[in-house]
C-alpha cells in the first residue's frame, strides 16, 4: 500500500461513556488529539444508542456510573457490538472480578493518559492504523 493510502485511512472511532463530563471532555481532547474521532455519551443508555447508531471500532466505559455501571454496559454493547474492544475505566480500585470478566482491558483513571492509547494499539489491531508516536 503507497505510505498516502495510510493517510487516507481513518484512523478509528472510539465511543466514550462516562457520566462525569469532566472526564469525557478530556477523554475526547486527547483523543482527538491524536486524530480519533470519538463519540461521547453521559450515560450507559446513551452510550448503547449511539453504539447503535454509528459505526463504533472501540469503546471506553466508566464502572461507577448511575442507572447502568459499566459491566451492564459492556454485556449490552458486546450483544451490539462483538467487534469492538472493551476498556473499563475506573477511579476506584474495587471494581468486582465479575466486571472485569466482560471487557478486554481495565485502566485505573489516574493512568488514563499514559495507558490508554496502547491499550487501544494492543486492542485494536487487525488493519486498524494507531496514531502516530510522538516520543521520537
Amino acid at each position: 500500500m503507497p505510505p498516502s493510502a495510510y493517510l487516507e485511512r481513518p484512523i478509528g472511532v472510539v465511543l466514550c461513556i462516562d457520566d462525569n463530563q469532566d472526564v469525557l471532555e478530556c477523554e475526547k481532547a486527547f483523543l482527538e488529539s491524536f486524530g480519533y474521532t470519538v463519540l461521547t455519551a453521559p450515560s450507559g443508555s446513551r452510550g448503547l444508542e449511539l453504539a447503535s447508531l454509528e459505526s463504533v471500532d472501540v469503546v471506553i466505559v466508566d464502572y461507577f456510573m448511575p442507572e447502568m455501571n459499566g459491566q451492564e454496559v459492556a454485556i449490552e454493547m458486546r450483544r451490539l457490538r462483538p467487534q469492538a474492544p472493551i476498556i473499563m475505566l475506573s477511579g476506584a480500585a474495587d471494581v468486582p472480578e465479575q466486571a472485569l470478566k466482560q471487557v478486554d482491558a481495565f485502566i485505573a483513571k489516574d493512568r488514563l493518559a499514559s495507558q490508554l492509547l496502547s491499550t487501544i494499539a494492543q486492542l485494536h489491531g487487525g488493519g486498524w492504523i494507531p496514531p502516530p508516536s510522538y516520543d521520537a
